[in-house]
């Protein structure tokens, strides 16, 4: 991108984006997840045009609108405490040159995330903790053991999101912001 005030009308766009998608899980309330991990992929594409530092900045917009304006408390959790940042800190993680280390850090900051989310969840939102204990005293277990295989599926979705971005849409946008 060439201008400032193409990448700032760029993530204008993406954050407008964002929010309308964290605004549906008022629409769609099983989309609790769903939404705002969409909502973050969207990130991609700032990063992909700009820098790191563009799509840390629309993150912090799009979670401030979304504090203000979307129903569903909990999707705010999910897209604030991971999926907002995740995909533009996924290009920091990558330049880890050690897969162990990169592997690790990923795992990491994602478990540190679940954990920080159920917490608040709990405390803030006043979920009750026995609406997660579908299988007694081996819930928590079971789930994090789940939720560590879905996020090794999102994060390897995300590769394959980064690399169709590159390949397909990247020139459509450079074509048009030019």
């Amino acid at each position: 991108m060439r201008s400032k005030a193409a990448k700032v009308a760029l993530c204008g766009v993406v954050s407008a984006l964002s929010v309308v998608l964290m605004l549906m899980t008022g629409i769609v309330p099983i989309a609790t997840i769903a939404l705002p991990a969409l909502a973050g992929c969207l990130t991609i594409a700032i990063v992909a045009e700009t820098n790191v530092r563009y799509g840390f900045a629309v993150y912090c917009v799009v979670s401030v609108l979304a504090i203000l304006l979307t129903p569903d408390r909990e999707a705010i959790l999910f897209y604030i405490l991971f999926f907002g940042y995740y995909p533009t800190l996924y290009g920091l993680l990558m330049r880890i040159k050690r897969k162990p280390l990169r592997v690790l850090a990923k795992f990491g900051v994602f478990n540190l995330a679940m954990a920080l989310e159920t917490t608040m969840a709990v405390w803030v939102l006043q979920i009750p903790l026995s609406e997660m204990e579908v299988f007694g005293k081996w819930s928590i277990p079971i789930l994090a053991v789940m939720l560590n295989v879905v996020f090794v599926l999102y994060d390897y979705s995300m590769n394959g999101l980064i690399v169709l971005y590159i390949r397909r849409l990247h020139p459509l946008v450079q074509k048009y912001i030019k």
